[in-house]
């Protein structure tokens, strides 16, 4: 595929013929209905075709919509080094030190050159400009952990180059839990709120967050909630955080010294937290303004013998993606997705639509897509360490630019489709 593909129906014009009813009036009157099948036809048929998103030839246009038959998260990886990266990891002003795998020494970076294509339509190409328009006078959020916010900062990268330095700036509140980058001219910001569990926890702390015994309130998310209710697009993730065996649950405050503590299993939990969650979106989400977006969960790729490597190998020194369709890891519990999913149906039924941005399935074939690691080291490696780097490679989050980008497209495409 090109840069950009345009779906296109070509519809002959129809010429209406004067009122004779003469034989070679009738002749055009027949050939005038013949084309108008024919081009209903062709219609169908682009239609069964599953074309579904058309990048338009114009900038200001990104979108249009012919159809709801296309699954955008059906696909495959296409090796695009002409169109791809959207932009250069050093030249956006705001790249994380965790995701510049370049900079910390990567010297392959053939990652950074695969285009995400659906089978059955085209995504449309990231239009800095044009989001940034469709933004103006909004908040775009995102919600969650550090993938969360690994998505975040490729969507400020995506825009940054298209901003003069003099009209962006980005700034950190709520103790470091909020951070805004706001692009000046269009009054717009793309915030990212710390919230690995959306619950309150003993984790919410964006800096000293690694603790032994994770504590979650399951009931109170207000502390957390009251900074996203005037948000115009909020994207939310949880997952990675959850997933140990039993969760400690919290009845009570952190400073009371009566509370009650209880281990709950993992899906149990998770529902309990969600469920806390979505009634919180049904009471505060003004359902005239606030579009809604979950992501779903980021695979990981520890363990190489899942996809045929070596037994205690993960992702480091891999530069090939895996390429056997439909492959998954047992890094995706596929028991928590459901949850998400009966989580998102409910709510459909209490009139607020969410809509699930599934990239679970594309990023699971990205096994070369992490830091590995060539990323910043926040403590000194050991000596066993530095003798044998598998033990401390990043198998979880993703370089940039990389697989975020994809999953920022994904979300472009349906914010133009609002």
């Amino acid at each position: 595929m090109g840069k950009t593909a345009t779906a296109v129906t070509a519809v002959p014009q129809v010429l209406v013929v004067g009122s004779s009813w003469g034989i070679r009036s009738t002749f055009h009157s027949l050939m005038a209905i013949l084309t108008i099948v024919l081009v209903v036809k062709a219609i169908s048929l682009t239609h069964e075709g599953g074309i579904t998103w058309a990048v338009s030839n114009t900038p200001d246009t990104a979108l249009s919509s012919s159809s709801s038959k296309c699954d955008l998260f059906s696909g495959k990886w296409v090796f695009d080094n002409e169109s791809y990266p959207l932009y250069k990891e050093k030249q956006c002003t705001f790249m994380s030190d965790q995701l510049a795998c370049s900079k910390f020494g990567r010297k392959d970076l053939s990652y950074q050159n695969w285009r995400w294509q659906p089978h059955q339509c085209d995504l449309p190409r990231f239009n800095a400009t044009a989001l940034l328009e469709r933004l103006r006078n909004k908040r775009l959020m995102f919600v969650g952990d550090s993938l969360n916010r690994g998505q975040w900062v490729s969507m400020v990268c995506l825009v940054d180059s298209s901003i003069p330095p003099s009209l962006k700036s980005m700034r950190s509140i709520a103790n470091g839990s909020l951070s805004i980058f706001k692009a000046k001219e269009y009054n717009a910001t793309i915030e990212f709120y710390w919230a690995p569990l959306l619950v309150e926890s003993n984790s919410d702390d964006p800096v000293n967050h690694r603790v032994p015994d994770r504590i979650v309130r399951v009931k109170a998310i207000e502390k957390h909630a009251r900074y996203w209710t005037d948000a115009d697009i909020l994207v939310f993730n949880t997952y990675l955080w959850w997933k140990r065996p039993v969760m400690n649950v919290l009845w009570g405050s952190f400073e009371d010294p009566d509370a009650i503590y209880k281990g709950v299993e993992m899906v149990r939990v998770y529902e309990m937290a969600l469920r806390t969650w979505s009634d919180w979106l049904e009471v505060h989400v003004n359902r005239n303004k606030t579009k809604l977006f979950v992501v779903s969960m980021s695979p990981t790729h520890q363990k190489a013998e899942e996809w045929g490597g070596e037994e205690d190998g993960n992702c480091y020194k891999e530069e090939r993606m895996i390429e056997k369709e439909g492959y998954s890891g047992n890094g995706s519990e596929p028991r928590m997705m459901r949850v998400v999913e009966k989580v998102l149906q409910d709510l459909t039924t209490r009139g607020i639509n969410v809509q699930m941005l599934n990239i679970t399935q594309l990023s699971e074939y990205r096994k070369e897509g992490h830091p590995s690691i060539y990323r910043k080291q926040w403590e000194p490696l050991t000596p066993q360490q530095m003798a044998n780097p598998s033990t401390y490679a990043d198998c979880i989050h993703w370089c940039l630019p990389g697989v975020p980008d994809v999953w920022n497209q994904l979300l472009y495409a349906y914010i133009f489709q609002l």
